[in-house]
């Protein structure tokens, strides 16, 4: 079973959290940034990995910290969990509307950190989420996760809308690409042999 759990403590976050990549969509996040819990169940449900996070964070400073040490974890726990990405069909796409927001998302699961990014999220703030961590999290799960991955808002006014249409496009596109296609399941993706 392709699955991994991961415990990170650093003096601003404490981290414990469980993937499994062949799940059902099952999730229990508690991360102290309800937004963020909010996002992660999507991304769980939608990409249906079995995910458990569990994060003590110094959230009464912000959500900063929470925020990028979450999608370290996270990237890492992908990272780990897929192996030497034996059999995975790597690439994954979508262009997903999420009410008037509409989200073109690509991933390359590739073995190089590469993050295009693109949106004008109106609101500063969801809530107490500052908006501007959104990029900050894939930022961290690509570096970890080692891949590339291209998300861009292509419509939207409502901030809100904008980056759940990102975290459940995501969701959708890392399935597809660590699903196994069965006809390479022995095969690296790649003509280097390794990725």
């Amino acid at each position: 079973m392709r699955e991994y759990s991961i415990s990170r403590k650093t003096a601003e976050t404490d981290i414990n959290l469980y993937l499994n990549l062949d799940g059902t969509g099952k999730s229990e996040i508690d991360t102290g940034c309800g937004f963020l819990d909010h996002m992660l169940t999507l991304f769980a449900s939608h990409g249906r990995f079995d995910l458990n996070v569990n994060c003590k964070g110094d959230t009464y400073v912000d959500d900063h910290h929470t925020v990028e040490d979450v999608g370290i974890a996270l990237g890492s726990a992908f990272e780990n969990a897929l192996g030497d990405k034996r059999g995975i069909t790597r690439y994954g796409n979508i262009i997903l509307p999420m009410d008037e927001a509409l989200i073109l998302c690509a991933v390359d699961i590739s073995g190089r950190d590469v993050l295009s990014y693109k949106a004008d999220i109106p609101a500063a703030k969801v809530g107490t989420f500052d908006t501007e961590l959104t990029k900050e999290f894939f930022l961290a799960f690509v570096r970890n996760c080692r891949m590339a991955l291209h998300i861009q808002q292509l419509d939207g006014e409502n901030s809100h809308h904008i980056i759940e249409g990102m975290f459940k496009a995501f969701g959708r596109v890392m399935r597809s690409a660590v699903s196994i296609d069965a006809k390479f399941s022995n095969e690296v993706p790649s003509t280097k042999g390794v990725l």
